[in-house]
C-alpha cells in the first residue's frame, strides 16, 4: 500500500509545471524576461490593476554599494486596503506579512524568477478561518499579477 502510495506521489510530483512551484511557503514563477524587465512589467500591471507600489527595493544596488556583489535582486512592495484589509479583519497578526512583496531575483543558472508568499501559508500561519473567499481572491491576484510580468 505505502508503494502505490509513493508512485503515485512521484507522479503528482512529475505533473507539476516545473515553472511554478510553491515551496517553503513561497510561490515561484520562471520569468521570460530580464529580472529588472520582469519588475518594470510587474509594476505596471500592479498600478493598472490598481494597487499602490509602496516601495521597489534593488538589493544589487545597495550590495555594490557596500562593495559586495549580488546577481539581480529586486523586491517590489505593494498593497491595496481594499485587499489587505478583509485579511487583517480575518486575523490581525496577518498585517506583519502585509503590504504584499514579490522578490525577483536571477539564479546561478541565469534563470529569472518571481516569487511571493502563497496566501495559503499565510493562512496557516496566522490560523486564518472562515475567510477562504479572501484568501481566494488574493491568490487569484498574486497569480495574475506574476503572470502578467514574467510571460
Amino acid at each position: 500500500m505505502f508503494s502505490i502510495f509513493r508512485r503515485l506521489a512521484g507522479i503528482v510530483m512529475l505533473a507539476l509545471p516545473l515553472s511554478v512551484l510553491a515551496a517553503e511557503g513561497m510561490v515561484t514563477v520562471k520569468s521570460n524576461h530580464s529580472a529588472d524587465a520582469t519588475a518594470d512589467k510587474l509594476e505596471a500591471v500592479l498600478e493598472e490593476k490598481g494597487m499602490t507600489v509602496m516601495n521597489r527595493i534593488n538589493h544589487t544596488a545597495g550590495a555594490d554599494k557596500a562593495g559586495l556583489e549580488l546577481r539581480p535582486t529586486e523586491v517590489v512592495i505593494f498593497g491595496n486596503p481594499k485587499v489587505g484589509t478583509p485579511l487583517m479583519q480575518c486575523a490581525q497578526s496577518v498585517a506583519i506579512d502585509l503590504p504584499q512583496k514579490a522578490l525577483i531575483w536571477e539564479d546561478s543558472e541565469g534563470v529569472v524568477w518571481l516569487g511571493y508568499n502563497d496566501p495559503e501559508y499565510l493562512k496557516q500561519r496566522h490560523n486564518i478561518e472562515g475567510c477562504d473567499g479572501v484568501i481566494e481572491k488574493v491568490k487569484g491576484a498574486l497569480a495574475g499579477f506574476a503572470k502578467a510580468a514574467t510571460e
